[in-house]
């Protein structure tokens, strides 16, 4: 009952998700058969992102520049795609630039105490508007022998689906089974007493954000092997969704706490809002206000749910 207690909002999400699926099955069930894969395969990218910034939010910090980064990642891979690069030199070269920035960001945040949320509006809009200059609004196209990994659609998307699932297998078995991955948590829940502990908030922070850098730039390969073409702006709003999908999953935005399974849950309940919509016969602008709507619902019941908590706490400081 106690283990129940403590994934509530999991659950919660997830009961969302399963009758969401429920109502397409009654109303629609091709949606199974023409949409179902392929919103999985849209959402990869997504998740491999959301893992990482997971990290950040619990160890207390955000991250609101992996769009930018995601975007530049994805122009240099297709670059390097369409100049005849071996694939495996393209994930590498996309991975260690992302990383970078990750890491930037991270060493303003750890070393200067700078927030999180400046830096990484600043970084942000450097990124994005030196990309504007460099590519001038241009696609970067005729990506026929990367599109898909190289190899053919089924298996490509087969190949994405793997990619994801083993990224978040290990992330989720380092956070719980591994001290590196709990560090984190200790961190968000309070530094200084982590510190006490012998951990170094700073050295967490500096790579949380650098793994997190690092698979954008890992979920930008992703995004446009599925492509027959590179736009500049392909990480637009990747950062809305992610740290929507982290925030309904379980992640408190206050830090401390959260998991890898809530926030695979989000992903796969926020990316099948759209396609849902338009098997049952809505307008699929309305994505974003439902989105917006499930957003509302996961933070007001973390408050519910926190003041709740505390209550008895606080009587119990009153009584003593």
């Amino acid at each position: 009952m106690s283990v129940l207690a403590s994934y509530k909002r999991e659950l919660a999400v997830l009961g969302a998700y399963a009758a969401l699926l429920l109502a397409l099955l009654g109303v629609r069930p091709d949606f199974f058969r023409h949409q179902f894969f392929d919103t999985w395969v849209s959402a990869t990218p997504v998740l491999v992102v959301a893992v990482g910034m997971t990290l950040i939010i619990v160890a207390r910090h955000i991250d609101i520049s992996v769009g930018s980064q995601f975007s530049v990642c994805a122009v240099l891979a297709a670059l390097a795609a369409r100049h005849g690069m071996p694939i495996p030199i393209i994930v590498m070269l996309a991975v260690v630039c992302g990383a970078a920035f990750g890491a930037v960001n991270g060493l303003l945040v750890a070393v200067l105490r700078l927030p999180a949320i400046v830096v990484t509006l600043a970084t942000m809009v450097i990124l994005r508007e030196s990309l504007r200059w460099f590519r001038e609004g241009a696609a970067v196209s005729d990506l026929k022998n990367f599109q898909w990994l190289g190899l053919s659609q089924t298996s490509g998307e087969v190949c994405l689906l793997l990619i994801g699932a083993l990224l978040f297998g290990g992330a989720a078995w380092a956070t719980q089974y591994l001290a590196a991955g709990r560090t984190p948590y200790a961190v968000g829940s309070d530094a200084e007493a982590a510190r006490l502990a012998g951990i170094r908030p700073q050295r967490v922070v500096i790579w949380v954000f650098t793994l997190t850098g690092a698979l954008t730039g890992l979920a930008a390969v992703l995004e446009a092997a599925r492509q027959s073409s590179v736009e500049m702006e392909s990480g637009k709003d990747l950062e809305l969704k992610v740290i929507a999908a982290v925030v309904v999953g379980g992640t408190a935005i206050t830090g401390g706490r959260g998991t890898l399974v809530g926030t695979l849950i989000g992903v796969a309940l926020l990316s099948i809002v759209r396609p849902a919509l338009s098997f049952l016969g809505l307008s699929a602008d309305w994505d974003k206000a439902a989105q917006g709507f499930i957003i509302l619902l996961a933070v007001g019941s973390e408050g519910l749910f926190g003041a709740r908590r505390a209550a008895p706490a606080g009587l119990t400081a009153v009584a003593a």
